[in-house]
């Protein structure tokens, strides 16, 4: 009995220092301020846009003390980067911009992402700036009035941002007029930012005590002992965020319609069709989301037609010289940006004109190989083929044709074991003549 109450009475002590340990580490973990911190180093999307805004509210509803975004943009598209700045001026938590690490930009559209954080800051050999609006859609120019309307509009858009922040808003109406870019220094020096900072340890231990305010009214941020939660990019937001990649929206596009032509040549594959089908969509899908030029896709699909064309038409390989001339000038035509990233690479973009363009010429090759086969069964197939008269053959006659016996006749008689061939039929009767 002495032995079962001690080891209960251990049993019980163990789990009270559990607790107590446990209660120790949740009060601690309560009383220490927790940053999320995310990482954006691509250009700015719809899909990084609804990444970003997603994390906001994720870090609002589990009160995290502020929400830190580690930005490497080289820019990206207007009405995303809008949808980030509406979100950070009213966010309901302290958002921190930082542009890093070491050789990190904020070009274009990062430019207002950044200036619109409560705080921004930026690493040694960053740089910020280059925020010219440029022109988008078919064609790719604008005629002096619009560009004019657009870069006042951007002007205004920024000035705006700067103002609510209490930074430089004249250098940030350079920034888009000139395209004038500076380093992490000069943008502290021009308060363009507020924080050159080494790391996320030296930029908390710069901001805490710093005042700001927010929705909801002013707040002094506390960032001694602060927890560091690094943030991943979900699955979800991942795939959305390759999809938006120009080159895999385009590799997706030529996977579609080689597979969809595929199918439609060869009834019956399946395969082909079902991920041809599947790479089209989301090749559209992802495209919903990118600077598209209508015109690039037109060339791209009349490139296909002209493929198949050529197996209709005698065109001695003409058709299929200009399928791949249409398809090469769709590919360079199909996103309309300035900016690299929103894009197709030549590295990627000539590979892939090239492996399409010789997969479409082989199937062409073989159908047109097979319309000019000879035939090989049924009436057709008979005309040409050689035997040996069984007897002799006038009017009437037999032959072996293929280890078969054929009623024959001929315009002259041909005797008996001579080697003739068949040059045509009439109902069931061979027409042959004799090979000298």
């Amino acid at each position: 009995m002495k032995n079962r109450a001690t080891q209960s009475l251990f049993i019980f002590m163990i789990i009270a220092v559990c607790v107590i340990v446990n209660g120790h580490r949740a009060l601690g973990s309560t009383n220490s301020p927790v940053f999320d911190v995310i990482t954006v180093s691509s250009a700015i999307t719809p899909a990084v846009a609804k990444y970003i805004i997603q994390s906001i509210d994720a870090s609002h509803d589990q009160r995290s003390e502020g929400l830190i975004i580690l930005l490497d943009t080289p820019g990206g598209l207007d009405l995303a980067m809008r949808d980030i700045v509406k979100e950070l001026l009213n966010a309901p938590i302290p958002i921190i911009v930082y542009v890093s690490p070491s050789g990190a930009r904020a070009a274009s559209a990062g430019v207002m992402i950044t200036m619109a954080a409560h705080v921004a800051a930026m690493a040694p050999g960053t740089n910020i700036g280059a925020a010219h609006p440029v022109a988008m859609g078919v064609g790719g120019k604008m005629d002096e009035t619009m560009a004019e309307k657009v870069i006042n509009d951007a002007v205004a858009y920024v000035q705006g941002i700067a103002q609510k922040r209490n930074r430089n808003a004249e250098w940030a109406e350079k920034a888009v007029r000139k395209s004038e870019s500076i380093t992490a220094d000069e943008a502290k020096r021009l308060n363009v930012i507020d924080i050159v900072a080494n790391d996320i340890q030296d930029l908390l231990a710069q901001i805490e005590g710093r005042k700001i305010d927010i929705n909801s009214g002013s707040v002094t941020l506390k960032t001694k002992d602060a927890v560091i939660n690094e943030k991943e990019m979900g699955i979800r937001a991942r795939i959305l965020t390759a999809l938006s990649d120009p080159n895999i929206a385009y590799l997706l596009l030529m996977i579609g319609l080689a597979g969809l032509y595929f199918e439609f040549s060869h009834p019956g594959a399946i395969l082909p069709g079902v991920v041809g089908g599947i790479s089209l969509i989301l090749a559209f899908f992802a495209m919903q989301t990118l600077p598209v030029n209508f015109a690039g896709i037109l060339l791209i699909i009349f490139g296909v037609i002209l493929f198949i064309a050529e197996i209709k038409i005698v065109s001695h390989g003409m058709l299929t010289v200009a399928g791949v001339i249409s398809l090469a000038l769709g590919s360079l035509l199909l996103f309309e940006s300035p900016i690299p990233a929103l894009r197709v690479s030549l590295k990627v973009m000539i590979p892939t004109v090239v492996i399409v363009s010789l997969f479409f010429a082989a199937v062409v090759s073989l159908a047109v190989k097979a319309q000019m086969r000879k035939p090989k069964t049924g009436r057709e197939g008979m005309i040409g083929e050689e035997g040996t008269t069984v007897t002799p053959v006038h009017e009437r006659g037999k032959v072996l044709i293929r280890g078969e016996y054929w009623n024959a006749c001929s315009k002259e008689p041909i005797e008996e074991g001579e080697r003739v061939k068949v040059t045509g039929l009439k109902g069931l009767i061979l027409e042959v003549e004799r090979i000298n």
